[in-house]
């Protein structure tokens, strides 16, 4: 469900950078973290193993999860997170079988534990931290064999099977069905077969936009991409060129609508590689031309998490459950004129353009909690203009602006059977705290292993915890 990067490449210890404590500081830090986190009185969710349910749709393990659960809820925790695969779930057209969820949302009620639901409408496998292999239905994988162009593809033309094409969102390829018809469909057998738990247990749904359930394009897969690469555009299936082409002959520039832009470079790419992204040529991301694509993938992007969260408002408003959606962490080339990471993900966040506003702005039409990464991240002084911690301010800045609810997760794990990263946890504390009388909504906490209950992890997660929730 995360897919922030940060410790890619040379990693520098996050107590020795900015925008967070540091060691010199930590002493005088630490009081003020604790204020913070009185006044925050942030909840805490676990996220389950991605494998929970195993790939014939049973519960892994009941016996040893419910023993988890009851240790989470004496820890201070208030919920769980897990993701509802859709290649688990509806594995026939219009089947669903959430038999197995059902059972384990019963055991979260029975120990007081709160569920966050996670439709995750993409595949599983492939991204920093996957542990199972759960691909999309084979029913809609079948479409791809003969229709390929309902998959992304990018600079390589290599279609990408983890998640369906925007640009098919409204087109009948589906037996009938347009993409938006598949997942609503999805969310109101969802709503249908587990009414009994919606707002008492399941007090959330995060409705997945795109690849890792993030709303975002696949601009940095890892079969073809390395840290800090600047991606890939995703615009090369059929169905997003010809929209491309209707926008720029719109625009009476039909030349700007025959692909992309051509010198962008590869997923591994180095802006200097580049000229869209290193020069102020005509043709590169400063000029009209640039303005005019990076508008329109983003606008794209923006579309098709406003056709699908329309359809979330309308279903589970009503249920008195709240929706979420979660943006990607792109922290690498941030610290630059040009954030080329963050615009082949889709997200406009240059020349002047907000994107985080315009995201959340979106969001707040439908009541949606802006979900982000990478809250224990330090910003770095690094060749990659890496500024993990800066951009989370920004996503807060513009949530409040919107007057939306945020909640945050970390985006890679923090702890292990030795004990907790103190200074990732510190980091969390202070990225969690009331900013301009809003204090984030919840924090996830990524992800409930076997480790976590081992002896000085467990305490200082149970300390953590307590930090946020005031708890004493």
């Amino acid at each position: 469900m995360s897919n922030c990067f940060g410790t890619w490449g040379k990693w520098k210890d996050p107590l020795q950078t900015t925008n967070g404590p540091t060691r010199s500081s930590m002493k005088t830090v630490l009081p003020l973290l604790l204020l913070l986190a009185a006044a925050a009185a942030v909840p805490t969710s676990v996220m389950l193993p991605l494998d929970v349910i195993n790939n014939d749709g049973q519960l892994s393990d009941a016996g040893k999860l419910k023993n988890q659960f009851s240790q989470l809820k004496a820890g201070g925790v208030d919920g769980i997170m897990t993701d509802v695969w859709w290649g688990l779930v509806e594995k026939q057209p219009k089947v669903y079988n959430f038999d197995a969820y059902k059972t384990m949302f019963h055991m979260a009620r029975d120990a007081g534990l709160h569920v966050q639901a996670v439709l995750s409408f993409h595949k599983c496998g492939g991204n920093v931290g996957d542990s199972c292999n759960i691909p999309l239905p084979s029913w809609v994988l079948d479409i791809g064999k003969t229709n390929p162009d309902i998959f992304y593809q990018g600079p390589l033309r290599q279609p990408d099977d983890e998640y369906l094409s925007c640009g098919v969102d409204n087109i009948a390829l589906f037996q009938g069905r347009t993409a938006v018809q598949l997942y609503s469909d999805f969310m109101n057998a969802f709503a249908s077969s587990l009414s009994d738990l919606l707002s008492t247990t399941i007090t959330e749904v995060q409705v997945g936009l795109g690849p890792a359930g993030e709303m975002r394009y696949p601009s940095y897969q890892l079969s073809k991409w390395k840290y800090c690469g600047i991606g890939g555009f995703q615009a090369y299936d059929k169905y997003l060129l010809a929209e491309l082409k209707v926008a720029a002959d719109n625009k009476k520039r039909p030349l700007w609508g025959l692909s992309p832009p051509s010198d962008a470079g590869d997923y591994n790419s180095m802006p200097s590689d580049t000229g869209y992204f290193s020069s102020r040529d005509h043709d590169s991301v400063h000029s009209k031309y640039g303005h005019f694509f990076n508008a329109w993938y983003f606008n794209r992007l923006l579309k098709h998490g406003s056709d699908i969260l329309s359809q979330a408002n309308s279903i589970f408003s009503p249920k008195r459950v709240e929706v979420a959606a979660k943006i990607s962490g792109i922290h690498w080339w941030y610290d630059s004129d040009h954030h080329a990471a963050e615009l082949t993900a889709g997200y406009q966040n240059v020349n002047g353009v907000d994107a985080y506003l315009n995201i959340a702005k979106m969001f707040k039409r439908y009541n949606v909690t802006f979900d982000f990464t990478c809250l224990e991240m330090f910003d770095q002084n690094d060749s990659c203009k890496s500024k993990a911690a800066t951009l989370v301010k920004q996503t807060r800045k513009a949530a409040v602006t919107a007057g939306v609810e945020y909640a945050g997760e970390n985006a890679l794990p923090i702890c292990t059977d030795r004990g907790c990263s103190a200074a990732q946890l510190n980091q969390i504390v202070y990225q969690a705290s009331n900013i301009k009388g809003h204090n984030i909504k919840q924090f996830t906490f990524l992800r409930l292993t076997d480790s976590l209950f081992n002896g000085s992890t467990w305490q200082q997660f149970v300390g953590f915890v307590r930090d946020l929730t005031n708890k004493k």
